[in-house]
């Protein structure tokens, strides 16, 4: 048993000694020297924010001025009264400017050049046939082609072609100069030089001169109306809008936009409205006002005849309650060529057409449309839009519409 005990107790002493040893070497190792302070500053991070239950620093007195010691303006320094500033969110939006347009005998001579470079290409294949040196079957048939084409119309070519076989028969010799005025003379025949082609926006009454438009919607229907306004405007006459189309989404916004360049105030209802109802209340202002000229833009749906007979009947019949419908506007686009013809004899079933606007005969070489409608509905094309500029309409003239197709 004591040889346990020495044996625990020499186990123990040996254990210290070592412990000692390691220590010891410890603190002799040699630690490295710290580098000279650097000439910048050391950062130190911001004390912590305070946070919820930290308590409040103590507040500290300081000095208030009393109401004898403020200085406040005297009564001459106030020169005038303090004005409140308008919100720019909740202001008025300002009043568009108003346009002058340009006037009507300015624009033509403008807008002839401009037929004449996309109808030129008829007048000189006719005059290019014509010039032939042997006239036989096959050139006339040529020259047929060339008006059938052009969607001059099957009677109206060959009522043309006959008339031009007897006078060249009887003309014998042909020079460039005898058959263009030759040519010149059978196309304004059959134009008909006869038409009264002005727009009938006078009433013989006290009441304005009131004037529908009516069309395919797709045609220009409504740009043309605000169109014939800018031309009205033009000529010194003043105009109320009728937005009837109340079908068509966003129709009265245009036409309002057309008739706000101009001056004209424009007449309008909710959508889905009761057309005749706009209609009645727009002649209705027109005559407060004191206004010239009242033009009614009306819906274009031809889905069913009946539909747009009732619709544009009630129409006429709610503004002759006011005074006489002086003119009633069919709105063609001169580019569909001869299926325009079916909307022109449906509307013409429909309404008393007065009058024919064609739209984007600028854009198109069958400008021959213009005798065909004639001669299927009977009434003269009175104005032909030519571009989609603002002032791009203009009233229809016969001899300057031939002179554009042969040149001159």
């Amino acid at each position: 048993m004591e040889y346990v005990i020495l044996a625990v107790v020499i186990a123990l002493v040996a254990v210290g000694l070592t412990g000692y040893l390691v220590v010891s070497g410890r603190k002799q190792k040699q630690l490295p020297r710290p580098e000279a302070p650097s000439a910048t500053p050391t950062i130190t991070a911001p004390p912590a924010e305070p946070h919820v239950g930290d308590e409040a620093e103590t507040l500290r007195e300081e000095p208030r001025r009393t109401i004898e010691e403020v200085d406040l303006p005297t009564a001459e320094e106030i020169v005038e009264e303090p004005q409140a500033l308008e919100d720019p969110v909740m202001a008025a939006p300002p009043a568009p400017e108003i346009e002058v347009p340009e006037p009507t005998a300015g624009r033509l001579v403008r807008l002839r050049a401009r037929l004449a470079r996309s109808q030129n290409s008829l007048g000189k294949g006719l005059l290019t046939l014509l010039s032939r040196e042997h006239l036989d079957e096959e050139t006339w048939e040529e020259i047929e082609d060339t008006l059938l084409t052009a969607d001059v119309g099957v009677a109206p070519t060959q009522e043309l072609v006959e008339r031009l076989r007897e006078r060249v028969k009887v003309l014998g010799t042909r020079t460039p100069a005898e058959l263009r005025t030759l040519l010149r003379e059978e196309l304004l025949t059959l134009l008909g030089t006869d038409f009264d082609r002005s727009v009938k926006t006078e009433s013989g009454t006290d009441t304005p001169g009131v004037v529908m438009v009516v069309g395919v919607n797709g045609t220009g229907k409504t740009t043309t109306t605000g169109k014939l306004a800018r031309v009205l405007v033009a000529d010194g006459r003043s105009v109320v809008l009728g937005a009837a189309d109340t079908f068509r989404a966003a129709a009265a916004d245009q036409l309002q936009t057309w008739g706000e360049r101009v001056g004209a105030r424009t007449v309008r209802g909710p959508e889905g409205g009761d057309p005749a109802s706009i209609a009645f209340d727009a002649v209705k202002e027109g005559i407060a006002e004191g206004a010239d000229v009242v033009l009614i833009d009306t819906a274009g749906r031809l889905h069913t005849k009946t539909g747009l007979m009732d619709e544009l009947g009630k129409v006429k019949r709610v503004v002759e309650k006011h005074g006489p419908l002086d003119e009633v506007l069919l709105v063609l686009d001169a580019t569909t060529g001869q299926n325009g013809l079916v909307q022109a004899r449906v509307f013409a079933e429909v309404v008393d057409i007065t009058g024919i606007v064609l739209t984007k005969l600028d854009g198109t070489a069958k400008g021959g449309i213009v005798v065909a409608v004639q001669r299927e509905l009977g009434v003269p094309v009175k104005l032909v839009g030519l571009g989609e500029g603002p002032d791009d309409l203009a009233p229809f003239e016969p001899e300057a519409f031939v002179d554009a197709l042969i040149g001159d």
